[in-house]
């Protein structure tokens, strides 16, 4: 029980030991004794070690060989040994760093090489160029392309680390550098951050690209096409996707294994708009980009994907483990840097951009390359941005403007490369030395300047990078304490938000349903489209208020699906008295937060007994895509423009284990003559007589379906009708409430997403409506057959 009011002494009292109640004199301690070494010893002790032979000043042992001195504390690092002393690294607190000398970088600023207007170099006279000699695996005298003593104070202060545990150095510099805590952020790694900040430094150049002008070259409905080569897991495109917002494609290269691209962690972006290729055998090749062949199979692939026109940009992030070498990185990266110049040449469009990872750039391969793509871009930069760290000899190339004559250098890498695969193996003593003759380098005044001028200011970041490291190892209470003011200013530069990075919650789809349309109007999901019949076919007064399609589902049955990211699918009749179920019938991916209305049809290609089906999944319609929503745009910019641009995005031409995804082709009302044209009887496998099957016109490959219906789409909006101008030649809008006409589109004349749906017509192919002349039945007279329809649109068009 605790008594409050107890005196200290009775609850010592009750503590003590003495039996007696009393508290008693403190036991006392034995005497000590201090000899001459100053230490205390106490009169047994003493007297112990005088009968083992210790004399006072000697050490113990039978020949006085211990040591006299006390053991000091252990400075010992990480898994250095007792004792071990890395010479230029010793512990020491009385170390420290002048933070003041070191500035923080508020806007980072690009240094262009000033344009080369000479033409490029036929091919004949750059194979005269190269020259072939002995293999060199040093570095320390490549001084023609920057200051003797900036390179040695480089590989002196490398060398300084060349015993330092890789973990104790690693902490070092994370402490070390003010850019350190910016990270990732929110992306798959710090690759991503360095090209939001890049891009950022360069006028958003990658994800907005603009004319000499200062206008976007690209269209709304225009896709972003880029490359990601030797760049896995993928930080870079990770960030283009996220930035662009669904109006990117992607296409990567990069070596298979475990570098290989993560697109199941691109949770910033959409991973089902990147499409990796690995050269030969496609998605079950190496992704050896030293190899020509697979060079060549990559060109290929991505000139199919984007209409044999190439990409807008192309990134490169190679590089590999050179630990114990770290001094000839460069050299042994030249092939490396090589084949990502070559393969980038390749696939980018005239004007095209282009940004790769470099190191070291002192010897003659290495500047040689730079000054190729010097002579074949409109302007080439080599900077280093701030979430490079600022410790390692990374930089970058930015190149700008592909020019229309680079083809002779394309060959002329082209064949390097071949070279280099057969001199850099083992066996051989002999290397590419030169590409680029030096008195053709130095004839070029601006540019010899420009690579000298850039490796001494890059150099001596470097220098002070390194150094300030080895402050930080040997005194480890040094702290870099601006590191989260940095993180904040930068990430708002580049218009980062400022988050950590989470993987996606997966929701049920009604909660993402809920979600996406954030309770807005969606009953119009739930109409069921009217049956054109005899009576409902004289609400249409005018062809030019409609688009129409084929229906090839042969129930005629309409689906809602929902992304919620790669293959979570789900599928929604309408009907609000059933649920969301998963769509297992097909396998498709869709982006995170996407709506689209879809039938499941059966394409044929070919006749008879070789026929094969292939079900494909057509996209009739769309509400959300990749969280954009689309339900007020009009029909032509929402479904032909936007859905198509969509579907071309996520389509991934290497799966085969993907349903692939098309968008119908839509006629005019007016011109609906010409649907009929595309009708025609086929042996169809399964049947024994022939079917009638509809011909898209936009099916290279041949490919037909059964047709259950024409999907009639009003796509103006009431009050407004649309007219042909006899006079003018022209169509017109017209308000029936107001009698205004105008030539110009209206903004509010166009139907928007829920219009559509509920003043659609659905004209059934079913039995009695007749639609072609070879068909055994006879007309239904009570049906609408193409004859009636043809006759009625003819009706209402003006002669």
């Amino acid at each position: 029980m605790d008594n409050s009011d107890s005196e200290p002494e009775d609850a010592l009292h009750i503590g003590s030991n003495n039996d007696d109640g009393d508290l008693g004199e403190p036991p006392q301690k034995k005497k000590k004794v201090e000899n001459v070494g100053g230490g205390l010893y106490n009169d047994f002790s003493a007297r112990m070690m005088a009968k083992m032979g210790y004399k006072e000043g000697m050490g113990l042992g039978k020949a006085q060989q211990g040591r006299t001195e006390i053991v000091e504390a252990s400075n010992q690092r990480g898994r250095r040994g007792l004792g071990l002393r890395i010479k230029g690294l010793e512990p020491s607190r009385e170390v420290d760093w002048n933070f003041e000398l070191e500035e923080i970088i508020e806007k980072e600023e690009i240094s262009w090489i000033p344009k080369c207007g000479e033409p490029v170099p036929s091919i004949e006279i750059m194979r005269n160029w190269k020259v072939v000699g002995k293999k060199k695996l040093t570095i320390d005298d490549e001084i023609e392309f920057c200051d003797e003593d900036v390179l040695s104070a480089i590989l002196k202060c490398k060398n300084v680390f060349d015993e330092l545990e890789p973990e104790e150095m690693r902490r070092a510099r994370t402490r070390s550098n003010p850019y350190e805590t910016i990270r990732g952020a929110f992306f798959l790694n710090r690759a991503a951050v360095k090209m939001a900040n890049m891009d950022s430094m360069l006028d958003d150049m990658f994800t907005s690209p603009k004319d000499a002008n200062g206008k976007p070259i690209l269209k709304p409905s225009d896709i972003l096409f880029f490359a990601d080569i030797c760049a896995g897991p993928g930080g870079f495109s990770e960030y283009v996707l996220w930035r662009t917002k669904g109006d990117a494609k992607g296409f990567g290269m990069t070596l298979k294994g475990p570098c290989d691209f993560k697109l199941e962690d691109f949770f910033a972006g959409p991973p089902e708009m990147f499409e990796p290729h690995y050269g030969v055998g496609g998605i079950e090749g190496d992704g050896d980009i030293f190899n020509p062949k697979n060079q060549a199979e990559f060109v290929k692939f991505v000139k199919d994907n984007t209409d044999d026109k190439g990409v807008y940009f192309v990134m490169a992030d190679g590089g590999f483990s050179v630990e114990g070498q770290e001094n000839i990185q460069e050299i042994l990266s030249k092939q490396l840097y090589l084949c990502q110049f070559l393969v980038a040449i390749s696939i980018l469009r005239p004007g095209g951009h282009f940004v790769c990872k470099l190191f070291d750039l002192f010897t003659p391969f290495s500047v040689g390359l730079v000054y190729l793509m010097y002579r074949i871009f409109d302007k080439v930069s080599i900077c280093k941005p701030v979430t490079s760290r600022p410790a390692n000899s990374e930089r970058y190339i930015v190149c700008q403007g592909l020019r229309d004559d680079s083809d002779p250098v394309r060959q002329y890498m082209h064949e390097i490369n071949l070279d280099l695969n057969r001199l850099l193996v083992p066996s051989s003593t002999q290397d590419v030395c030169h590409i680029v003759p030096m008195d053709e380098l130095h004839a070029d005044e601006c540019f010899i300047n420009y690579i000298y001028e850039s490796n001494v200011k890059l150099g001596q970041m470097q220098i002070s990078g390194l150094k300030k490291i080895q402050a930080f190892v040997q005194n480890g209470q040094l702290y870099e304490t601006r590191q989260a003011d940095v993180r904040r200013d930068c990430l708002k530069r580049w218009n980062l938000p400022d988050e950590v990075r989470k993987a996606p919650t997966k929701s049920n789809p009604k909660d993402k349903f809920e979600s996406i349309t954030e309770g807005s109007d969606v009953d119009f999901i739930s109409h069921d489209i009217e049956d054109l019949s005899p009576d409902t076919l004289s609400n249409i007064k005018t062809p030019y208020n409609y688009r129409c399609y084929v229906v090839g589902n042969q129930e005629r049955k309409r689906w809602y699906l929902l992304g919620c990211g790669r293959s979570h699918v789900f599928k929604w009749d309408g009907n609000p008295q059933s649920r969301w179920r998963k769509l297992d019938e097909i396998r498709i991916e869709l982006p995170t937060d996407t709506l689209i209305e879809v039938e499941i049809v059966q394409e044929m290609k070919g006749e008879g007994t070789g026929q094969r089906r292939v079900t494909i999944l057509h996209a009739l319609d769309a509400l959300f895509l990749y969280g954009k929503d689309v339900r007020s745009y009009a029909f032509s910019d929402r479904q032909i423009e936007r859905l198509k641009k969509f579907v071309r995005c996520i389509t991934k031409h290497t799966r085969n284990d993907l349903t692939k995804i098309h968008i119908p082709y839509i006629y005019r009302l007016e011109e609906v003559h010409q649907l009929f044209d595309r009708l025609e009887f086929r042996r169809v496998k399964g049947s024994s007589n022939p079917r009638l099957c509809y011909c898209p016109p936009d099916r290279d490959d041949g490919r037909c379906f059964l047709p259950s219906g024409l999907c009639i789409v009003k796509i103006v909006k009431d009050p407004w009708t649309m007219a042909l101008s006899k006079s003018a030649n022209q169509k017109y809008f017209y308000n029936t409430l107001t009698k205004e006409s105008t030539f110009s589109c209206p903004l509010n004349s166009m139907a928007n997403c829920s219009d559509c749906k509920k003043s659609s017509y659905l004209w059934k192919f079913e039995e009695g409506v007749k639609i072609h002349p070879n068909q055994a039945f006879s007309a239904n007279p009570k049906k609408i057959s193409k004859d009636n329809f043809l006759d009625y649109i003819q009706m209402l068009s003006p002669r």
